[in-house]
Formats: C-alpha cells, sequence, structure tokens
C-alpha cells in the first residue's frame, strides 16, 4: 500500500508552503537543501510544521488544495493543534546518513 502526505512547510518568520508527496522524508530533504530555485528556496521554507497522510492520491491532493485554499489564520490553527511552537517535524532525520534517493 503506497502512503502520501500532505505537508506543511515553515520559514522562521513564519511563511508557509502547502505541498503533496509519496516520499515525505526525501521531499523535506529536498527542502531543506534548497535543490530547486522555487518560492522555498527564495524565502527560506525549511522547517516541516505539519503533515497528516493517507493511502488514496486523489484525497491527498484534494486535501492539499482545500489546505492552499484556507485563510492564513486556519491554516495556522492547524499547525498549532499538533505544533503549538512551530518546531521543526524533521529536525533529526537526516543526522548520519547518507542521502540516496534514486
Amino acid at each position: 500500500m503506497q502512503v502520501y502526505y500532505v505537508y506543511i512547510m515553515a520559514s522562521i518568520s513564519k511563511k508557509i508552503y502547502i505541498g503533496v508527496t509519496k516520499n515525505l522524508f526525501r521531499r523535506v530533504y529536498e527542502h531543506k537543501q534548497k535543490t530547486n530555485k522555487s518560492f522555498t528556496s527564495r524565502y527560506n521554507i525549511t522547517k516541516l510544521v505539519y503533515y497528516e497522510s493517507t493511502d488514496n492520491i486523489y484525497g491527498a491532493i484534494l486535501r492539499e488544495k482545500q489546505l492552499k485554499n484556507w485563510h492564513r489564520q486556519w491554516k495556522i490553527n492547524l499547525i498549532e493543534s499538533v505544533n503549538k511552537n512551530w518546531m521543526d517535524l524533521a529536525y533529526d532525520w537526516y543526522n548520519d546518513i547518507r542521502m540516496d534517493f534514486k
């Protein structure tokens, strides 16, 4: 069974980005390393502050679109419902490992 993730990344100043992926570990690493010249690299959005999972890609895409259409305060409330201090949920994911995402 494949798992899909809807996730929210944030900068220190709480600028946020919402995305969907089937490999959260790899995708967060890409944001942290700024591998793509994009919104997240431009605004230094490198902290994973929220994520949820589902086994349905269509559900994940619909949820991503839903969250992107929410008012900013609703997004903040969602993040703070599970991560009050906006801690990086992936802060220790990449310690002492060799990254190989082939």
